[in-house]
């Protein structure tokens, strides 16, 4: 598939080494300029991209910016994507840390994504939020292989979200399906998922005692 990835951190330049090695045609964009990406693009024989260009005729885009930078995201970023392109958001928001108070997050009780979904104005798949980057790299499994890990996977859009599952699969992933954006409370920082090495079965369990409250650490 054309696979554009929007931002070039941990999990960007991971999911970027991985998709390249199992063959995807990888575009891959940061904040700062392709000019930036030279090494990257060296190492994994992806193309250094700007963020338009990712997206363009993109099969699934994968947004991995800060939380605060997704307002700076150009207008209408997914505009040149392909038909019925899947969205992967593997953002969080860290108030406290990061990001700064958004008063739509806090004063309206919207996840994360839903948030990011009226910026970008696309639906979007949440997962590889709580992933450790490293573990892109070193703990895919084969399917059926009893330690491989499963990863939360939330969305609105089924199509989409098959898309993505499917993906993940190609990874050396299994994947839970956490339900739409609005239950993606379930697997946001620090719930019992958040970072969960576990496979199928526990992170059911650890996705259903979730709680809806945002942890005071995780509020603005």
């Amino acid at each position: 598939m054309r696979i554009g990835i929007i931002g070039a951190g941990n999990i960007g330049g991971n999911l970027t080494r991985r998709l390249t090695a199992l063959g995807h045609d990888v575009f891959v964009a940061n904040s700062r300029g392709p000019h930036t990406l030279k090494e990257l693009a060296q190492e994994t024989g992806a193309t250094p991209v700007t963020a338009e260009e990712a997206a363009r005729d993109a099969e699934i885009v994968i947004v991995t910016v800060p939380v605060k930078a997704v307002p700076n995201l150009p207008s209408g970023l997914l505009d040149g994507a392909a038909e019925g392109v899947a969205v992967i958001d593997t953002n969080n928001y860290y108030p406290q840390q990061r990001d700064g108070r958004i008063d739509e997050i806090e004063d309206e009780g919207i996840t994360e994504s839903r948030w990011t979904e009226r910026r970008i104005g696309h639906s979007v798949i949440k997962a590889f939020n709580g992933t450790y980057a490293q573990d892109i790299l070193d703990r895919p499994r084969p399917a059926g292989a009893p330690d491989r890990v499963a990863l939360p996977v939330a969305g609105d859009d089924e199509a989409a979200k098959t898309k993505v599952r499917a993906l993940i699969d190609q990874l050396g992933f299994d994947t839970v399906d956490t339900g739409g954006i609005d239950d993606s409370w379930r697997q946001q920082p620090d719930t019992p998922v958040y970072g969960l090495r576990a496979g199928t079965a526990e992170v059911t369990k650890a996705l259903a005692e979730a709680s809806p409250d945002r942890p005071a650490a995780f509020r603005g």
